[in-house]
């Protein structure tokens, strides 16, 4: 569906990769916080949060006809690396859970706030639905 792009000799990147190649239907999602469908937070748990997050990204998929297997990038942003890094177990588990052992190319940033006080994560995504 999509070609990983993975230069000869690079080290093989763990839970991303670094370059995606597809052609299709462009599907962006605009930044996704740890809220359910009516706006409320439901937990302040950051493992909580990303899972919320990324079920909120697979659900603007679904409006589009798309999945979590069509997603080429997504860009994290958390305003704690301390509490990300620390939580990269539970991070990976929900991920898988939601999104499966799909990898896009992603980026990952802390930054000071988000709009969202409550928020701990924001995660933006880019998928192309073959053609």
């Amino acid at each position: 569906m999509h070609t990983i792009l993975q230069p000869e000799g690079w080290a093989k990147p763990v839970g991303y990769a670094n370059g995606v190649a597809a052609r299709g239907q462009l599907v962006f999602v605009g930044g996704q916080v740890g809220w359910n469908g009516q706006c409320q937070f439901e937990t302040d748990d950051f493992v909580g949060q990303v899972r919320q997050t990324l079920q909120n990204i697979v659900a603007v998929l679904a409006e589009a006809g798309a999945g979590p297997q069509h997603i080429t990038s997504m860009t994290w942003y958390f305003t704690d690396k301390a509490e990300y890094l620390a939580n990269l177990r539970g991070i990976g588990e929900a991920y898988r859970e939601v999104i499966g052992r799909h990898f896009p190319a992603m980026a990952a940033m802390q930054v000071v706030a988000l709009v969202e006080d409550r928020a701990k994560v924001e995660i933006q995504a880019t998928a192309v639905i073959p053609e």
